[in-house]
């Protein structure tokens, strides 16, 4: 009967386990690292949400999209957090995602209204530097200086193709003229962002492509003011990171319930200290001290999601021409 009863017991919470809902979520390297997003958001949903909830990095933000064209209705995702709108365009090309139902009170610095894809923050591109030191404040300006840049891959970061789109929209037919006097400033292209930055803090470059808020990173976490963001006359690119639900996933309930998840306050606080990024939808008890010193823009740059990719067709080869020189 002992024997009958632990049998019992083990097919008993066996069928529990097996009973757990999960929801699998692909992003970038950098939110599931053990400094970044992931960890807490795993621990905050999964308190809620009765299941188990499974990070997959995937490289970087643009390779993300291209994992999900090659696994196509095959793929384990359930939802892909980590896009910008750069690529939700060719996203929705591939008809692979549902529309979801997320409502939120978003504090974007533009209207939102896409029923595909929600966002999760923002922030705008910008070169990091060490605050000591003189640093160009335009494309053309640095150009022209012997400063040393890391910068990332636009076929493979948001980052990368940030920038990319961010000359592109500064200088128009000009961007090709602009690429050729920066390749000599270039000193690596790499496939992510935590690549370049690393690279940047090893002193390998004089400045690095990040954001606005990456100083918020040293000098709240590191208590470290020796880093600064440097703003440009031409303006900042903006960036808007998003999540959309896959049409395959047998989890839609779940995948709709993390979307909504995603834009509550048990989410949103954690991004500003984890992913350094400006939350989607500001927590009720607002940004954390230190945010308060970053540069803010005067003029935001943004091109608009359904031309991005016509534009980005056009600028890839202008910048691989001006770097392979």
């Amino acid at each position: 009967m002992k024997y009958l009863a632990f049998a019992a017991g083990v097919l008993t919470a066996t069928s529990a386990f097996a009973e757990t809902p999960e929801l699998t979520v692909y992003t970038y390297d950098s939110f599931v690292s053990d400094w970044g997003p992931g960890p807490a958001v795993k621990a905050a949903f999964e308190a809620e949400c009765a299941c188990t909830l499974n990070f997959v990095g995937a490289g970087d933000g643009a390779a993300l999209l291209a994992r999900i064209k090659l696994e196509g209705a095959r793929t384990e995702a359930d939802v892909v957090l980590g896009l910008d709108t750069n690529l939700t365009a060719a996203a929705k090309e591939t008809g692979l995602f549902a529309t979801h139902s997320v409502e939120a009170d978003y504090t974007l610095p533009v209207e939102w209204a896409d029923d595909t894809f929600a966002p999760y923050d923002w922030g705008y591109f910008a070169f990091v530097h060490n605050a000591d030191e003189a640093a160009p404040t335009n494309f053309k300006a640095l150009g022209a200086s012997d400063k040393k840049i890391v910068i990332q891959d636009p076929r493979s970061s948001t980052p990368g193709l940030g920038l990319l789109m961010w000359v592109k929209a500064a200088y128009g037919d000009e961007a090709g003229a602009v690429w050729a006097e920066l390749a000599d400033n270039v000193v690596t292209v790499t496939p992510g962002w935590s690549e370049a930055y690393g690279l940047f803090l090893e002193g390998e470059a004089d400045m690095v492509l990040s954001y606005t808020t990456s100083p918020a990173y040293h000098l709240i976490a590191e208590e470290d003011a020796t880093k600064a963001a440097v703003t440009f006359d031409e303006g900042h690119y903006l960036q808007v990171e998003v999540a959309g639900k896959l049409k395959g996933s047998d989890q839609q309930e779940l995948a709709d319930q993390f979307l909504q998840f995603m834009v509550s306050d048990a989410f949103q606080t954690i991004i500003p200290t984890t992913n350094w990024m400006y939350p989607a939808v500001t927590p009720a008890g607002g940004l954390p001290e230190g945010f308060e010193t970053l540069i803010s823009p005067d003029k935001a740059l943004l091109i608009p999601a359904d031309k991005a990719d016509a534009l980005r067709d056009v600028a890839l080869p202008e910048w691989q021409n001006a770097l392979s020189k």
